[in-house]
């Protein structure tokens, strides 16, 4: 399964997965788009755009408001402190520091155009 982003600016956003991820490139089509391969995974990013004749309706749009979120992307860690402090220092930015859940402790990024992530630990 592919999963697919829309973002703003696709050599920005395949920069952030490369170098705070360590996603690999697979392809790069036309400056609109990007495949990265995300352990193991295809990670598809794409530049925005108006509907077309296989989808007549459907407008592709970054996230209007990274505060209003309809999916995110989780992480299972083993070490969800290490993990936190390694992305940190790659420049993922952070909501908030590791929160042990009580069974689970977990964080929260996102990335430029404010797509959510979360790390999660089971203990």
């Amino acid at each position: 399964m592919t999963h697919m982003l829309v973002v703003d600016d696709a050599s920005a956003s395949r920069d952030w997965y490369v170098q705070v991820l360590d996603a690999s490139v697979y392809g790069e089509y036309g400056g609109t788009s990007v495949v990265l391969d995300l352990l193991g995974n295809w990670l598809l990013l794409v530049t925005g755009g108006e509907p077309s004749p296989e989808k007549p309706t459907v407008t592709l749009a970054a996230p209007g408001d990274p505060d209003h979120v309809s999916s995110q992307l989780i992480f299972r860690v083993d070490d969800c402190q290490g993990t936190y402090d390694l992305l940190r220092a790659r420049g993922a930015q952070f909501l908030s520091a590791p929160l042990d859940r009580g069974g689970e402790i977990r964080a929260f990024f996102r990335d430029p155009d404010g797509h959510l992530f979360e790390i999660s630990q089971l203990t």
